[in-house]
C-alpha cells in the first residue's frame, strides 16, 4: 500500500507579508546588490580577464561595426526614415545593453523585423497627416551639416496634429512618430519586467516566431523591389500590402530605371556569391568577409564619379549629417496614437532578444536573466527615443558573426558602437551618392535565411503537421495581411490546435502483452491478448468540460456498449413484460416466452463484467471531469459491471476525492483505484 504524505500547510498571508518585508526593507548591501543586479556591468567588468578575451572582443567588434553601418544605412529604407537614424539607434542601442544586458554574445541593434514593423506605423501616421508617402524625390543639395539638412525638412504643411509645431515637415513628424513608438514600447518592457510578465514568450512557439519571420520577409522583399528596379510608386498601406505593391509594381514595370536594374544585378550576384563563398569556406576564415561594406563603397565611388544621379536619374541617398541632433522629448500625444501599435512591437523585440540570449547561453555554458534582458531591451529603447532613434532587437545574423569571430564578452558591443561613432562624426556625408538600388539589395540579401525556410517544409510537415500548419498560416497571415494580424493569428491558431489536440485526444483499448504485466494499444500491436471479462481503456489528455461528450462517445464506441440505451431496452422489456403477465398471457410481446424473454434481458454484447479506465494519461479533472468519471460509475453499476481508476497522479485523486467520487468516508477506494492496470486488471478477475 502506498500512503500519501501529510503536508504541513501553509498559511499563504504569512509568506505574503514575509515577502513584502523583504522587499520593502532597505539595507546597504541590499541597496548595492539592487544596482549590481541593474548594472550587471559592475559585477563581470571588474572580473574581465584582459588577456584572454580582448583580441576576441576587439575583432567581433569592429567586424559587427563594419557590417553594421550599411545595414544601419539600408535598413532605415524599410523605417522609413533617414539613414542617420538608424545609426543612432546601433549607436545608442550597443552602449546601453553593454552597461545593462547579461548575454555575452547576443547584437542588439537595429533588426530588419523591427525596422519593417516601425515603418508600417510611421507610414500610417504620414499617410493620416496628408504627406506623400512617396520618397523618391531628389534630395535637397548641401553639404550635410544639421542646419541645411533641417532647412530642407521644413515644408509648407501647417501641422496642427497632436500639437505638432507648425514648422515641423514630413522628416521631422515621422521620426517624431517612431520615437514615440519606440519609447512607449520600452515602456511596456519594462512594465512587463517589473510584473513578471516573460512568461508571455511562452505563447510564441518556435513554428509562430519561424512564420513571422518569413512572412515579414516576404512583406521586406516585397517592399524594397520598387527601389530594386527604380520604379517610383507609392508606398501602400493597411492590409494586403504585399498584394497591392505587386499590381502597382507590375502596372509600372515599363518605367524601370535600366541603370538601377544593372546595378541590382550586379550587387545580388556579388553579394550572393561572397555569402555562399563564406557558408562554404568559413572554418578557413578567421572572420567574414565584409562584402556589404566593399560593395557600398565601390557602388558610392560608382555613383559619385559616373553621376548616376544627374545622368540616369538613379535615386540615391542624399545628404547624410554628421554629429549628434539635439535630444527632445518623445511627444506625449503621439504616444496616445501609437501605443497599441507599441504592444507587438514590444513583445516580438523582447522575445527575440531572450530566445536568442538563451540560446548562446546554453551553447556556450553561462546564465542569463530574462528578467533583467527584458529590462535591458526596454531601456535601449526608452533612452535612445530621446536621442532620434527607433525600437532596436537582437538580430540572429549579427549575433553569430560575433560568435564565429571570437567574442568573449559586451566589450565587443562599445567596439562595435565607436566604429558606429566614426561614421557619424566624420564619415557619413561621403555616403551621399549611394544608390538606393544598393540598400535594397544588402536587405535582400539579408533575408536568404528567413526566405530558406521554404526549404525545410517538408522536413518540418514529417516531424510535425500541425505545427507546420501553424508556420503555414502564420507565414500567409503575416505576408497577406500585415505583421502585427499575422502574429496575433498566429498565437490564436497556434492555442486552437491545443484545444483542438485535446478536445479529440487518441483513445483505446489496451491489451496485455504476453507473459508481462504490461498493457499496451491493440489497435497499434500485435500479438496482444485479451483480458477475459475485462475492457481497459486509455484516455491520453485532461478530462474537462470541453472533451467530455468525445470520452463518452469513444468509450461507448471502443467497448460497444452504451449503458444509458442499454439499461433504457432492459427498462422497455421489462415494462412490456409486467403488462403480459397482468394480462394472464404467458407469451410476451415479441412472441417469446418468458425464460426466452430472461434470456433476451441479458445483451449478448456486454462480455465484460469490469472497465479499467488508464488514468496515466489524464494530468488533470475539472469538475465536469469528475461528474463524468462518476456517471459512467453509476451508469455502468446498474449493467452490474464494475469501474476500477488506474495509475491516477495525485492532482487527479484529490480531484477525485473533493468530488465524492470514492464516496464520504473513503471506505470503497481501495476497491476503485489502483496504481498499477496490472493490479486493477487481477482485483477484476478475483470479483464473482
Amino acid at each position: 500500500l502506498m500512503e500519501r504524505k501529510t503536508h504541513v500547510k501553509i498559511n499563504r498571508k504569512e509568506v505574503i507579508l514575509a515577502k513584502l518585508r523583504k522587499s520593502c526593507s532597505c539595507t546597504t548591501q541590499k541597496l548595492k546588490n539592487s544596482v549590481m543586479d541593474f548594472f550587471p556591468v559592475l559585477r563581470w567588468l571588474p572580473k574581465y580577464r584582459c588577456n584572454e578575451y580582448i583580441w576576441g572582443d576587439v575583432m567581433s567588434g569592429l567586424v559587427i561595426g563594419i557590417i553594421l553601418v550599411p545595414q544601419a544605412i539600408a535598413y532605415s529604407l524599410l523605417a522609413g526614415l533617414k539613414p542617420i537614424y538608424s545609426l543612432y539607434t546601433s549607436f545608442f542601442a550597443n552602449i546601453i545593453y553593454f552597461l545593462m544586458g547579461t548575454s555575452r554574445h547576443v547584437s542588439v541593434g537595429i533588426f530588419s523585423l523591427i525596422s519593417l514593423m516601425v515603418g508600417q506605423v510611421v507610414d500610417r501616421e504620414l499617410l493620416l497627416a496628408g504627406f506623400d508617402l512617396n520618397d523618391d524625390a531628389p534630395p535637397a543639395l548641401g553639404d550635410g551639416s544639421l542646419q541645411n539638412d533641417n532647412l530642407s525638412n521644413r515644408t509648407a504643411f501647417n501641422l496642427t496634429i497632436a500639437g505638432i509645431n507648425a514648422e515641423c515637415g514630413k522628416e521631422c513628424y515621422a521620426i517624431g512618430i517612431a520615437t514615440a513608438l519606440t519609447f512607449v514600447a520600452g515602456v511596456y518592457q519594462v512594465l512587463m519586467g517589473i510584473f513578471r510578465l516573460g512568461f508571455i514568450s511562452m505563447y510564441l512557439s518556435e513554428s509562430i516566431l519561424d512564420g513571422f519571420a518569413t512572412g515579414a520577409s516576404l512583406t521586406i522583399l516585397t517592399a524594397q523591389v520598387k527601389y530594386l528596379i527604380g520604379i517610383k510608386i507609392p508606398r501602400s498601406q493597411g492590409y494586403g500590402m504585399l498584394v497591392i505593391t505587386w499590381i502597382n509594381i507590375f502596372r509600372n514595370i515599363s518605367q524601370a530605371n535600366l541603370c538601377d536594374v544593372i546595378t541590382s544585378a550586379i550587387c545580388i550576384l556579388v553579394l550572393v556569391t561572397a555569402k555562399e563563398l563564406g557558408d562554404r569556406y568559413k572554418h578557413k576564415l578567421k572572420f567574414p568577409l565584409p562584402t556589404e561594406l566593399v560593395v557600398i563603397v565601390v557602388a558610392t565611388l560608382v555613383s559619385h564619379y559616373g553621376k548616376l544621379n544627374e545622368v540616369y536619374a538613379s535615386s540615391v541617398s542624399g545628404a547624410i549629417p554628421t554629429g549628434f541632433i539635439p535630444p527632445k522629448v518623445p511627444e506625449f500625444n503621439l504616444m496616445l496614437r501609437v501605443a497599441v501599435d507599441a504592444l507587438p512591437l514590444a513583445i516580438v523585440s523582447f522575445v527575440f532578444t531572450v530566445s536568442l540570449s538563451e540560446m548562446f547561453a546554453k551553447k556556450y555554458a553561462y546564465t542569463i536573466r530574462a528578467n533583467q534582458e527584458m529590462f535591458a531591451v526596454g531601456f535601449c529603447n526608452i533612452i535612445p527615443s530621446f536621442f532620434h532613434s527607433f525600437a532596436t532587437s537582437a538580430a540572429l545574423a549579427k549575433t553569430l558573426v560575433k560568435t564565429s569571430t571570437g567574442c568573449q564578452t559586451q566589450i565587443s558591443g562599445v567596439i562595435s558602437a565607436m566604429v558606429v561613432l566614426l561614421v557619424l562624426l566624420f564619415l557619413a556625408p561621403l555616403f551621399y551618392s549611394l544608390q538606393k538600388c544598393v540598400l535594397a539589395c544588402i536587405i535582400i540579401v539579408s533575408l536568404r535565411g528567413a526566405l530558406r525556410k521554404f526549404r525545410d517544409v517538408p522536413a518540418r510537415y514529417h516531424v510535425n503537421k500541425l505545427d507546420t500548419l501553424v508556420w503555414v498560416v502564420t507565414t500567409s497571415a503575416s505576408a497577406l495581411i500585415s505583421t502585427e494580424i499575422g502574429l496575433l493569428i498566429g498565437i490564436v491558431f497556434s492555442m486552437l490546435c491545443i484545444i483542438v489536440q485535446t478536445q479529440r485526444p487518441r483513445t483505446a483499448l489496451l491489451g496485455q502483452i504476453q507473459d508481462t504485466s504490461f498493457y499496451e494499444d491493440d489497435f497499434e500491436y500485435e500479438n496482444l491478448s485479451t483480458v477475459p471479462k475485462v475492457k481497459i481503456f486509455r484516455f491520453e489528455a485532461p478530462l474537462y468540460y470541453a472533451n467530455r461528450n468525445y470520452f463518452l462517445k469513444s468509450l461507448y464506441r471502443l467497448t460497444n456498449l452504451d449503458p444509458n440505451l442499454e439499461a433504457a431496452r432492459r427498462k422497455k422489456y421489462e415494462k412490456k413484460e409486467k403488462q403480459h403477465l397482468k394480462k394472464g398471457n404467458h407469451r410476451t410481446a415479441n412472441g417469446l416466452g418468458i425464460r426466452e424473454t430472461t434470456l433476451q434481458l441479458v445483451p449478448k454484447q456486454i462480455d465484460f463484467q469490469a472497465l479499467v479506465v488508464d488514468c496515466s494519461s489524464i494530468s488533470f479533472l475539472d469538475t465536469t471531469g469528475v461528474n463524468t468519471l462518476k456517471e459512467i460509475l453509476k451508469d455502468y453499476k446498474n449493467l452490474n459491471i464494475s469501474v476500477l481508476l488506474a495509475c491516477c497522479n495525485p492532482s487527479v485523486i484529490d480531484s477525485l476525492k473533493r468530488g465524492g467520487y470514492f464516496g464520504r468516508d473513503f471506505g470503497c477506494m481501495k476497491e476503485m483505484l489502483f496504481y498499477s492496470i496490472h493490479n486493477a486488471v487481477l482485483f477484476a478477475k478475483d470479483q464473482k
